[in-house]
């Protein structure tokens, strides 16, 4: 499948195929709550798309790199600078921003400003777990219908800082970047796939926002 086909299920949205992670499974997500949802390897079939995620674990240099060696990370720039809703998840949301420790010399995007950081505290790295968002926007966005503080899962080891984007936080050691929003670039730091119905419901609000 070389990029998101229109069936009239939903709109068609390019997860990006860079060989990183099990992709598949942010796929079916997205199928499940309605998208039309392809797993695409042709940066050309990302300009066909009605938005474009970008999921992703393990380490950032790794993931950097091979959205750099796959041909996908100038498909993901075009989205990112063309207005294409777009959606980072774990790492993916992390390469959002302008780079991490845990790659000091591997650039992410740079799309949201600020560094990833390892996570601190008197806690167990990674968290692996499910963890309660904090909200720090009443707006509707991400969260909107999940009540005050949804509950949603998390495995990670570094986080993103807190800034002007971050929509919620969960507490680790300390208040964690755990979802972000600016113009149509949105991202969670949680995974969604994972995250039972809170996650499906983050899913289909991105899809409404397209």
């Amino acid at each position: 499948m070389t990029g998101p086909e229109r069936d009239g299920s939903g709109p068609g949205i390019a997860v990006l195929d860079y060989g990183i992670g099990n992709l598949r499974s942010a796929e079916k997500a997205l199928v499940h709550v309605g998208a039309a949802a392809r797993l695409v390897r042709d940066p050309a079939a990302v300009e066909r798309a009605d938005g474009v995620v970008l999921p992703g674990v393990g380490a950032f240099g790794a993931c950097a790199n091979a959205l750099r060696e796959t041909g996908l990370e100038g498909a993901a720039r075009w989205a990112l600078g063309a207005g294409i809703p777009f959606l980072g998840i774990c790492v993916g949301f992390q390469l959002l921003y302008e780079g991490s420790a845990e790659s000091p010399d591997t650039p992410g995007l740079g799309v949201l400003a600020g560094r990833v950081r390892r996570l601190t505290g008197a806690v167990k790295v990674p968290q692996m777990q499910w963890n309660m968002l904090e909200r720090r926007r009443p707006a509707p966005g991400l969260l909107a219908g999940l009540g005050t503080s949804p509950w949603v899962y998390f495995v990670h080891s570094y986080a993103a800082p807190v800034g002007e984007e971050t929509v919620a936080t969960c507490d680790y050691g300390g208040p964690v970047a755990a979802a972000a929003e600016r113009g149509a670039v949105w991202g969670t730091q949680f995974h969604p796939e994972k995250s039972g119905d809170a996650g499906a419901a983050v899913l289909t609000n991105w899809l409404s926002s397209l």
